[in-house]
């Protein structure tokens, strides 16, 4: 899958549509500093994360990119030539993926957009044979721990501490899929 548009449109009939989502997972010069700014930016504002947040993401994502894998992907979703939204699975173990990076832009939700990128990567899973696929969270985005109990995905772990400047549980999450 290249590029294909997201059914992620809920406008009532007579308004003016919002532009299409499209999700693509060949990366482009920019995205990967896109990324890391979605991300950054959007902690700071929701959560209070400082700075550092952005080196935690930017760090295992420039790794994840310059490895070449069949069995990692990374979805990236756009409207009007801006990311709106990321997901990426990363592989562990022959056995084993690992969710990174999702998060939808604060002006995309609300559309099935979040679903869509869960569905997707999931999906990848199954078909490249994934026994499990894992995720670490923090426990104040109870939206996207619904996602994921939605899909299966079950905590199997918490450890309180601090990070990014601010305290948090950190949560991890797994769904068996054989």
């Amino acid at each position: 899958m290249n590029s294909k548009t997201a059914p992620c449109s809920n406008t009532p009939e007579g308004e003016r549509p919002e532009a299409a989502v499209t999700l693509r997972t060949n990366l482009k010069p920019g995205d990967i500093g896109s990324i890391v700014n979605l991300h950054g930016v959007t902690y700071a504002r929701e959560y209070g994360f400082d700075h550092t947040f952005e080196a935690y993401v930017a760090g295992p994502l420039s790794e994840f990119v310059c490895s070449v894998s069949r069995r990692g992907r990374i979805w990236i979703a756009e409207r009007d030539g801006k990311i709106v939204g990321c997901i990426a699975i990363v592989p562990v173990s022959q056995e084993i993926g690992q969710l990174r990076w999702y998060l939808v832009d604060p002006s995309a939700r609300g559309a099935g957009l979040g679903k869509k990128l869960l569905h997707e990567a999931v999906a990848f899973c199954r078909e490249c044979g994934y026994k499990s696929v894992i995720l670490w969270t923090v426990s104040s985005l109870v939206a996207a721990a619904h996602l994921y109990e939605s899909v299966g995905f079950k905590k199997v772990e918490e450890k309180p501490g601090r990070q990014w400047g601010v305290d948090v549980v950190e949560e991890k999450y797994e769904l068996i899929l054989q």
